[in-house]
């Protein structure tokens, strides 16, 4: 069965607010075997609305719209919804009465238009809201000789949360056929979007069952992989096989096969081999310190490290000779080297990491360009430079520069 989900309120089309319900409401379905097919983000206007509903029928057989189901006159999901379908609004007295009542036990001086949330489109069953006054309703029908399954919900995310929980998820596991969705992000490292497809196109085309999804980002491309099947162990063992294929062609660019961080991965491998880790960071500005204290448990191998963004603090914190800086200069592979080297010696960590470079959008020149970024790592057996030029804004070279840097660690521990 196919999906839409439907967000109604015109506040969504501003570039003040977001629609986050239909992620959550996309992963509730996914769970019980449902593909979304199409979202949908309209304004209230009823005539837009009407015409969102009519489309929305033609091509998928859940409809579940959120919003508009206040007391405003903005508010039309009920009516357009009643409008599509040829049917009539009734006034409920009973809900009239509980919206009465909720106003009253919070002391609430309650204005005539909230009874408008009473009314409900003829033959819906009415789902109660414990956390609001907007009752969701759900509607079934026939269209086009198909079952076709609408339902209302709230707008207000913690409304909608609890009522789709206690109301909704059972009434649909009872109409949706018995599916399993398998799920499975790969994440790449090392290459574009451009060259990875190009490797993987000629296996991923050959599972006809199995949804490609290629993302490209800043330092990773990833690889959504999804599936439906009649057991989950069938569903799992198709994208198990597609997995293994795609990590025999890309090797060890793949750094991650179950949706896993490059600084979750990379804290695995230096688990595993007892070993710590130091940092020195120029252009980064404490960028990838940050990224490997966002996982839990990092104390154990990140012993910490120094933002050393003047000339004179690569010579304090991290030993750079400044005869070094002077000839070279500040961004250099000569510079990254004594940096790793530096603060693995000041700190006594298994590696040192340094990195120098130039994010932009001032200070470039024509031998040292903005985008221009060394990486070194430094252990017992040497160290380590790679030299990158990256594109895109101040932001993007240095999420880059992380990202090059960790993966530096990840390909020298594993």
């Amino acid at each position: 069965m196919i999906a839409e989900i439907i967000a109604v309120g015109s506040e969504l089309l501003t570039p003040f607010r977001q629609d986050t319900n239909s992620l959550y409401l996309t992963e509730q379905l996914n769970s019980l075997g449902v593909e979304v097919g199409f979202k949908t983000i309209v304004g209230d206007r009823l005539k837009d609305i009407v015409r969102v509903i009519t489309t929305a029928l033609s091509r998928a057989d859940i409809l579940i719209l959120s919003g508009g189901l206040g007391p405003t006159e903005d508010d039309l999901t009920r009516e357009g919804v009643a409008e599509t379908l040829g049917l009539q609004l009734r006034r409920d007295p009973q809900i009239v009465q509980a919206i009465e009542r909720r106003f009253t036990e919070h002391g609430w001086k309650m204005s005539s238009n909230n009874v408008k949330q009473a009314d409900v489109i003829s033959g819906a069953t009415v789902l109660p809201n414990s956390n609001g006054t907007a009752p969701g309703q759900w509607i079934t029908g026939q269209s086009d000789g198909k079952e076709k399954i609408i339902v209302l919900l709230p707008g207000p995310p913690h409304e909608l949360k609890a009522l789709f929980e206690s109301s909704v998820v059972e009434r649909l596991r009872a109409k949706v056929p018995k599916q399993f969705l398998a799920t499975r992000v790969l994440k790449v490292t090392g290459m574009g979007e451009s060259a990875c497809d190009a490797r993987i196109a000629p296996i991923y085309k050959r599972f006809v069952d199995v949804d490609t999804t290629i993302l490209a980002g800043p330092g990773e491309i990833q690889l959504h992989l999804r599936t439906q099947a009649q057991s989950s162990e069938a569903a799992d063992q198709r994208l198990d096989s597609l997995v293994g294929k795609i990590e025999d062609e890309l090797g060890d660019c793949v750094y991650s096969d179950n949706g896993d961080s490059l600084e979750q991965i990379v804290s695995y491998y230096l688990q595993m081999r007892n070993a710590t880790l130091a940092v020195a960071e120029s252009c980064t500005g404490g960028l990838v310190a940050e990224r490997l204290t966002s996982v839990s448990g990092s104390s154990r191998y990140f012993l910490g490290g120094a933002v050393v963004y003047s000339n004179a603090l690569k010579t304090e914190m991290a030993d750079v000779p400044e005869d070094l800086i002077d000839v070279y200069g500040a961004v250099s592979e000569q510079v990254a080297r004594a940096l790793a080297e530096g603060i693995r010696k000041r700190c006594g960590s298994t590696l040192g990491l340094g990195i120098t470079g130039v994010a932009g959008p001032t200070g470039g020149t024509a031998e040292k360009p903005v985008g221009l970024v060394f990486h070194a790592l430094a252990s017992e057996n040497g160290t380590e430079v790679v030299k990158r030029q990256f594109p895109g804004d101040r932001a993007r070279v240095r999420w880059f520069a992380s990202q090059q840097a960790l993966d530096m660690v990840r390909r020298k521990v594993m």
